[in-house]
């Protein structure tokens, strides 16, 4: 029973998360943003003292059940582990744990984290490193079958499905996802649970705490028949059948070796000082293990406005991504070194972003975590969508009054671009932004009338920079701020 509560429970996580991550409409979050909101790691981040306790109380309670339900990527190593044993029956054997690696690897994210190198803490995290996988893979393949699916329902008149537009691909963060993948599934169909005993640092500092924890699975030696089925069976290969003993550290809770017991010598019992308590502890033991957790319908079709601006007649040439010299975070972020040291580049921002203008970066200093792109849309003063994802604080939460009041960034114009400084008549950037920070004024010496930027005024929305006519190259862009500021 307990095996199948696991499943149960792993599967509904499992799907919740990627559906987060997968969603292009937004609407999942309302219902689904607290699956990633109590990940441990992002819980760390933004100081979720609640999360934090919450996940300790269990740990010491009920053992590492953290890693077998609620991380997507140990379910997704359960997964590739129950396709070995398709392949191999009976493949696992006892290995002792690689504590010099386990340790050395928790060390590192702790300094890096420390020292905000939160790129090396990024690329460790799982929660993190799922998120990567399904956003770069998975992502673009549900976009092609959702505008798929859009262009059936238009054909019969039904606009319930939409179109979204796919996003530009960032090789580098791909990579980085393939390679995850390739490693986290490859040790998977190897040796089970190897990546999670052996590199994820949430496993080691989760291991340290369940040899301590009062429920744990344990052999009755009276029972036991030293057949040795529970060692063949466990993926995360902590049952030592010699001695009948099982590393309380390594044990992940998934309960299959209760399950595959014949005798019925290995009981899920509560324990203290590695002595069994009487038989009826299990049943307590049983409850306690039971654990249970405003829909928000948010609208992602907002660029129409922008779309087919020439009703499809002419053919429009594209702009190339303007290159800054200080990126742009998302309001919310406060800055460059804030940001950076909460980011762990999971990429839910990056998918849930409905206008499609964050994108993870390609600098090493700054790898994966998201940047402000223009190119394809601008940060509209009313969507607030990132800052409410966030699982780590990275992008504290806003409203749309606070984010008006936030400059990220400032306009420059760029004289040799401009069609009004060719005589042209334009001055289609004063007429969009928002803020009324972009006024058209006479030129000395040519006559003509040219933008001019008032920086007090601008909140770096790029509404300027997206919807500017010259071509391949805005003629007005957004430089980021180092600090965001009031305005």
């Amino acid at each position: 029973m307990l095996k199948k509560i696991r499943i149960v429970l792993a599967a509904v996580m499992a799907v919740g998360v990627t559906l987060l991550f997968l969603d292009v409409s937004g609407a999942l979050h309302g219902w689904l943003g607290w699956m990633a909101k109590i990940q441990l790691l992002p819980a760390v981040l933004a100081l979720n003292v609640g999360v934090i306790v919450g996940v300790v109380a269990v740990t010491l309670l009920l053992g590492r059940v953290y890693c077998s339900v609620v991380c997507p990527l140990g379910v997704m190593q359960d997964l590739f582990a129950w396709i070995g044993s398709k392949i191999r029956k009976n493949r696992y054997r006892y290995h002792k744990g690689v504590e010099w690696l386990r340790w050395t690897v928790l060390g590192v994210t702790v300094v890096c984290g420390v020292a905000g190198l939160n790129v090396v803490v990024g690329l460790l995290a799982p929660y993190s490193a799922y998120g990567r996988i399904v956003t770069s893979l998975g992502q673009p393949v549900w976009i092609w079958i959702n505008n798929w699916m859009a262009g059936i329902a238009e054909r019969h008149g039904s606009y319930a499905i939409y179109s979204v537009e796919m996003r530009a691909v960032v090789w580098s963060t791909m990579a980085v996802a393939v390679a995850t993948l390739v490693v986290v599934a490859g040790l998977s169909l190897w040796r089970g649970r190897l990546w999670c005993n052996s590199v994820c640092p949430v496993g080691t500092v989760l291991g340290l705490l369940s040899r301590w924890s009062l429920m744990k699975p344990v052999i009755d030696k009276e029972k036991c028949v030293e057949c040795g089925g529970c060692g063949k069976k466990c993926k995360a290969e902590c049952i030592d059948t010699a001695n009948q003993r099982i590393d309380a550290s390594r044990c992940v809770g998934c309960m299959n070796c209760m399950s595959d017991c014949k005798v019925g010598a290995i009981k899920y019992r509560a324990t203290w000082g590695g002595k069994a308590k009487k038989e009826d502890a299990v049943d307590g033991g049983r409850r306690k293990f039971l654990v249970t957790t405003a829909a928000v319908g948010t609208a992602v079709a907002l660029k129409a406005e922008e779309a087919n601006i020439d009703g499809g007649l002419a053919k429009i040439e594209e702009k190339v991504s303007t290159k800054r010299n200080t990126p742009l975070k998302p309001a919310g972020a406060k800055g460059m070194k804030i940001f950076g040291k909460r980011c762990t580049g999971c990429q839910l921002c990056v998918s849930e972003c409905p206008q499609r203008i964050l994108l993870p970066s390609t600098k090493l200093e700054t790898l994966m975590q998201p940047e402000m792109s223009y190119r394809d849309g601008y940060c509209r003063v009313e969507c607030v969508r990132c800052s409410e994802v966030c699982p780590t604080g990275a992008i504290e939460r806003l409203t749309a009054e606070e984010k008006s009041a936030i400059s990220i960034g400032h306009a420059v114009v760029v004289r040799e671009n401009c069609l009004s400084a060719r005589g042209e008549k334009c001055g289609h950037c004063a007429e969009v932004c928002p803020a009324g920070a972009v006024l058209m004024v006479e030129e000395a010496g040519s006559g003509y009338r040219v933008p001019a930027v008032d920086d007090e005024r601008c909140i770096g929305c790029g509404k300027c920079e997206y919807l500017c006519p010259s071509r391949p190259l805005s003629a007005i862009y957004v430089e980021g701020r180092e600090v965001h500021r009031e305005v």
